[in-house]
């Protein structure tokens, strides 16, 4: 009787498994990518934020960044509107 109800068992664990591995492990591997790349930024850093406005910090405080978008029109960001650092690798 004990061994009908693990093998009624084995499929949900699998499944669980399968769901870990396929969604929630590259969720977290990309939210610490992401906000080690947010801690990172400084001025001079070329970047788009999630909004398609792609300008250049000139200024970094604690949550915010001020991002030149045109010559001499700065904007200021929260850090999170930050989507992308477009420098080039060098």
């Amino acid at each position: 009787m004990q061994n009908g109800a693990l093998m009624q068992l084995v499929p949900f664990v699998a499944v669980a498994v399968i769901f870990y591995f396929l969604l929630i492990r590259p969720q977290q591997k990309q939210l610490k990518e992401t906000k080690i790349m947010l801690d990172a930024l400084k001025p001079g850093d070329k970047v788009i934020t999630r909004g398609g406005m792609i300008g250049v910090i000139t200024a970094v405080k604690d949550d915010e960044v001020e991002v030149e978008i045109a010559k001499g029109i700065k904007a200021a960001f929260t850090r999170s509107a930050v989507g992308a650092v477009l420098n080039a690798v060098k």
